[in-house]
């Protein structure tokens, strides 16, 4: 209580908190590590050291019973051989001797009592197994037996207590080092235990701290604040707890306020933009009748003025036929130009009708195969192409969803422009070809024409917009606006390629059907190259692969079969040609 008076903070409560459990923790750490080298010496001891002394002082005894045995069989029968097992023992002895002595290093009473089975040792083989051994060789099995006496079993028999107190000795040292890890394991867990203790009470400690001076006045908080939220702007919060809780609700506080501020802001704003709303859909719904009228009306005043139009036209027609010559020059061209302007004035009207009908009159979308469309243009641009001397050219083009008179007409209107303005003294070319990107089919209309500049790219498109003057080049300026009605309505868009080098190439987009994209992402781009090849084609390089129409020098026309163009390198081609 006293610390939050002085006004700690909840991280230095925390931290101070945190920092007395790791001096703990870290204090036991430190006592557990100490006894845990401890313990390992200890274990170490009875693993590496008292396990092996107790082996040794079995090999030990082995080797004195191997001597005793071999000096007894020497003496009775003699035979040089049976020392053998006497040198071998004696060989084992000096070894195991040496080995004990390294380990019991550090255990004085293991070495006393080694130093008395070496004694003993000692003392029996100068005593009985050397006498026993050089009068056997002197005077025979007899005299060798006569020195085995019951006395002499009797020093072996110290031999055997020596070495059984040497194991005794080991054994103690043995026992004490167990009882030293034992009582070590007891202390490393009670230190865990106490560690366990420590992190436990800290927890608890931390938890009921962390509900007094954190949970309960977030709650408090939370609870003012979802009073604000639920409405109530004008609740003041306050804050209560550590210092960072009472700055944080004088934070939302201001919050509040500021939000209070802006909420009458935005009530006025909302009751001004209902009213602007309100005058909006009127003016959008007066715009949609307006717009509705105004098609209606472009359509009726189209069909309307037809009538009256072909009568003046008509009639200027049967001046012209008529009474051409027969009156003054002036007269008969104010008659011509009678004439040109009520046929020009037909042409605009049939252009507009044909514009407006766009999206009004519509048969619904189906699957529109490009290539009977392509040859539905040849066949309408026939006459324009002989004129012209022109060659029409295009890829095997895609199967699409829309409507096939729109796209005729859209195509028929691109081929027209592209044969109109034509290079004097140069057969026209026009090419159409298709590729697939991102999910749609890029359509390409070029030609090597006049082409055109830059900065009238995106005025060819507006409708009536002439770039020449009608003596220079005839029509009504509405053809490509027509295409970019057709293929807006389509769902796609149409533009200029500026970076044409010759003539002019006029791109726009269309659907692609799901099946041809699912069928692009199946193959990768190496082979969607390959498999769209015709489709994706572009230039003169692509006819081997296209539609052609040709020129001919006779002038005569002429169709090829599927196996026809087969038998000459195409795909599922078609010639034309025309003088």
């Amino acid at each position: 209580m006293k610390s939050y008076q002085q006004g700690w903070t909840l991280r230095r409560r925390v931290v101070a908190l945190l920092g007395v459990v790791l001096v703990l923790l870290l204090g036991l750490a430190a006592a557990e590590a100490a006894l845990a080298a401890k313990n390992r010496q200890n274990i170490d001891a009875v693993l590496l050291k008292t396990g092996p002394l107790r082996v040794q002082a079995q090999e030990l005894m082995s080797a004195l019973l191997d001597q005793e045995t071999a000096a007894r069989g020497y003496a009775v029968n003699a035979d040089r051989k049976d020392l053998a097992p006497y040198q071998a023992g004696l060989d084992r002895e000096r070894d195991t001797f040496a080995e004990m002595r390294k380990l019991a290093v550090n255990y004085p009473d293991v070495l006393r009592a080694l130093d008395v089975v070496e004694q003993r040792a000692a003392q029996w083989r100068s005593g009985v197994a050397e006498p026993v051994i050089s009068t056997t060789e002197r005077s025979g099995p007899s005299a060798g037996q006569a020195l085995i006496t019951d006395q002499t079993r009797q020093q072996f028999d110290g031999i055997r207590s020596a070495v059984n107190d040497l194991q005794g000795a080991i054994l103690e040292v043995r026992q004490r080092t167990a009882d030293k890890v034992n009582a070590t394991s007891n202390v490393l867990v009670v230190l865990l235990i106490i560690a366990a203790l420590v992190v436990a009470v800290a927890g608890a400690v931390l938890l009921l701290s962390l509900d007094r001076i954190l949970i309960r006045p977030l709650a408090g908080l939370v609870g003012q604040v979802r009073e604000v939220a639920s409405g109530d702007y004008r609740h003041r919060i306050e804050g209560s707890g550590p210092p960072e809780f009472r700055m944080l609700a004088d934070d939302i506080d201001i919050m509040r306020q500021k939000i209070a501020r802006e909420l009458d802001e935005v009530r006025e704003a909302r009751e001004r933009i209902e009213w602007v709303n309100s005058q909006l859909q009127k003016q959008a719904e007066e715009l949609t009748r307006s717009n509705r009228d105004l098609e209606q009306f472009a359509y009726v005043a189209s069909h309307d003025l037809q009538e009256p139009l072909r009568k003046v036209a008509s009639f200027c027609q049967l001046l012209q036929r008529r009474y051409s010559g027969q009156l003054d020059e002036r007269a008969d061209q104010y008659i011509a130009f009678a004439v040109d302007g009520a046929q020009r004035m037909q042409r605009l009207i049939n252009d507009l009708l044909a514009f407006s009908r766009i999206g009004r009159l519509t048969t619904g979308f189906t699957e529109v195969d490009l290539n009977k469309v392509m040859g539905d243009v040849a066949g309408q641009t026939e006459a324009a192409r002989q004129y012209a001397d022109a060659e029409l050219t295009w890829d095997r083009l895609p199967v699409i969803r829309g409507e096939e008179p729109l796209l005729t007409n859209l195509l028929a209107n691109l081929v027209s422009n592209s044969i109109k303005f034509r290079r004097p003294d140069v057969p026209p070319r026009v090419h159409v070809s298709a590729q697939l990107v991102d999910g749609e089919w890029e359509i390409r209309c070029r030609d090597n024409g006049i082409g055109i500049e830059p900065e009238f790219a995106d005025k060819i498109f507006v409708i009536f917009q002439r770039l020449h003057s009608k003596d220079a080049y005839p029509g009504t300026g509405i053809g490509l606006a027509i295409v970019k009605k057709i293929v807006e309505y389509h769902g796609g868009r149409v533009w200029v390629d500026t970076d044409t080098a010759e003539g002019t190439t006029i791109r726009f987009t269309l659907p692609a059907l799901p099946e041809d994209v699912e069928a692009a992402r199946a193959v990768e781009p190496a082979g969607v190259e390959e498999s769209t090849g015709d489709l994706a084609a572009t230039g003169d390089g692509a006819e081997d692969a296209a539609v052609s129409v040709a020129r001919q020098p006779d002038g005569a026309g002429r169709e090829e079969t599927p196996e026809g163009a087969a038998r000459d390198g195409t795909t599922g081609g078609m010639k034309e040609t025309v003088g």
